[in-house]
């Protein structure tokens, strides 16, 4: 009996030992990759070799490193235009990372907002606002951020605010639901009690609470951000020509892939690689968060 409940806890004590290890890993590997792009988007005037925009049709299509053609200063090649692609791709970090943040913080405060006064209301508010995010998520967000930026026109602004519209509803349901279990708490209807208004209770009570989850769907989903403004700059809908973005190089090489299908590949492995950090990141919060999966 003893020998099978010593066994028994060295299981659970190597299972937890994995489970934290996955998890450190996952925070740290998908940090390190935000942190990088991060880093590479604020100080690419210093980074980029050259000016992601100046043309030199002598130099146009050009291989990288790899091959024996390769210019030297181009470590990445040239794109149709002689433009240096690895300056290019430094500077479409810049954009792709402000608008896939910028639009997450946007849909954030919008969803936050009306998830907690959905929850808090209840009855015909609650009805208006959730039934209202079920439409929206019954139609497709990329269809509707196409249509919203044909009407409104491509530029960083206008799509941050697409993309910002187009995702609240993740917010508002995960906020909402949160909401709802914690008004039925003592402490929040001890609040109530003492004259503490929706504001006080919200700030006060609801918030703190609904913070870690927000954080790791916020995290979530600025990959989904990243990945909406590749495609739409992809379909020639997002920052238009001659902005360095990464759907805009994409784009461009797609149409060249045979002749130089450098430019699509190191395009397509950027937007890779950050969505794939951001995730990392996303998924190693979700277990620190999650009392289930930490054993807490």
């Amino acid at each position: 009996m003893t020998t099978n409940m010593t066994t028994s806890t060295m299981k659970s004590a190597k299972k937890k030992r994995r489970t934290l290890f996955g998890k450190r890993f996952k925070i740290g590997v998908g940090g390190a990759i935000l942190a990088i792009a991060v880093l590479c988007a604020i100080f690419a005037p210093l980074l980029a070799p050259y000016d992601p925009d100046t043309q030199n049709l002598m130099l146009r299509l050009k291989p990288g490193f790899w091959s024996d053609k390769a210019v030297a200063g181009h470590f990445l090649g040239t794109d149709n235009y002689g433009r240096d692609l690895l300056s290019r791709l430094i500077y479409g970090s810049r954009l792709s990372i402000l608008v896939g943040v910028a639009s997450m913080l946007l849909s954030a405060l919008i969803g936050s907002i009306a998830g907690v006064i959905a929850g808090l209301k209840g009855g015909w508010t609650e009805q208006a606002i959730m039934r209202f995010a079920d439409a929206q998520m019954a139609f497709p967000d990329i269809l509707l951020a196409i249509l919203m930026v044909a009407a409104l026109g491509g530029n960083a602004i206008n799509l941050i605010l697409v993309l910002g519209i187009s995702r609240w509803m993740v917010y508002a349901r995960v906020v909402f639901g949160l909401t709802r279990s914690l008004v039925q708490r003592p402490f929040v209807e001890a609040a109530n009690l003492y004259g503490g208004g929706d504001f006080y209770v919200m700030r006060r009570h609801i918030l703190p609470q609904v913070a870690p989850v927000l954080i790791v769907v916020a995290t979530l989903q600025v990959a989904q951000m990243i990945l909406q403004e590749t495609a739409l700059s992809f379909l020639g809908l997002g920052l238009p020509q001659p902005a360095a973005t990464w759907g805009n190089i994409l784009s461009e090489g797609n149409t060249r892939l045979f002749i130089a299908p450098w430019i699509a590949n190191f395009a397509g492995l950027s937007i890779i690689a950050l969505v794939w950090g951001v995730n990392m990141l996303g998924n190693g919060l979700r277990e620190h968060y999650d009392p289930k999966m930490t054993g807490r």
